[in-house]
């Protein structure tokens, strides 16, 4: 894994196919103030991988953000099964093989909030995502709310398509069949975009693409241009 700040690391996974594209996976852990783990959108699960998290801590919390990151839950959930697992109320629906401890709510702060910031990002028809922010180290989480790839991952054909999608580094943003789904939310979803904004993040890590770590605050506005924020 790789170590952003002295209580947050990424761990880098497989690649899978997703509309053609090769998706990279990634997680995020954070130790909490307790020495207890929060793991975001967890990758596959490894006996190294394993091995990596025990010197840092127990796992507690497992973190699925929005309907389509699921892929690996239920094989920590068996490797951890006194971890609680928190997820959308879509993916509930879409996975009741697995046993959900909690659900993101727009209201409703996490168990973990003494440490990370939480905000449900809603206004679209087609999905709902948790986003998150460590506030001691300014690191703003989320999943597919941006995605931001670098070119040298595709194919000449599929670097179009991505470009084309709005997800190629350095511009990178929501994919634009996500974008399109605000047609009639895009006033709630500006709400959000302006407290995301407020908390002020450094660092700006998501589950696909280059991280950012410099003028975040600008990468966002310009991503989320789409939004008319003014």
């Amino acid at each position: 894994m790789i170590q952003i700040s002295n209580s947050v690391w990424v761990g880098e996974g497989e690649t899978v196919p997703f509309f053609g594209l090769p998706y990279s996976t990634r997680m995020t852990v954070i130790r909490l103030s307790c020495g207890s783990l929060w793991l975001h959108s967890p990758i596959r699960w490894t006996s190294q991988l394993q091995q990596q998290l025990d010197q840092l801590g127990p796992v507690k919390y497992l973190v699925a953000p929005n309907k389509l990151h699921h892929l690996f839950i239920s094989e920590w959930q068996q490797q951890h099964p006194q971890a609680q697992i928190f997820a959308t109320k879509a993916l509930q629906t879409k996975r009741k093989d697995i046993r959900f401890d909690g659900l993101f709510t727009p209201n409703i702060p996490g168990p973990w909030q003494a440490d990370i910031a939480q905000l449900l990002f809603t206004g679209s028809v087609a999905m709902e995502e948790c986003v998150f922010y460590h506030r001691p180290s300014q690191v703003l989480i989320v999943t597919d709310l941006v995605e931001n790839f670098s070119p040298e991952v595709f194919t000449p054909i599929q670097r179009h398509v991505a470009k084309a999608t709005g997800i190629l580094a350095p511009h990178g943003k929501m994919p634009i069949d996500w974008r399109l789904s605000f047609i009639f939310g895009k006033s709630e979803a500006r709400q959000h975009l302006q407290q995301i904004l407020s908390w002020e993040p450094k660092v700006l890590i998501m589950a696909h693409g280059l991280i950012v770590n410099h003028e975040v605050d600008k990468f966002l506005r310009r991503s989320f241009a789409w939004l008319g924020l003014t």
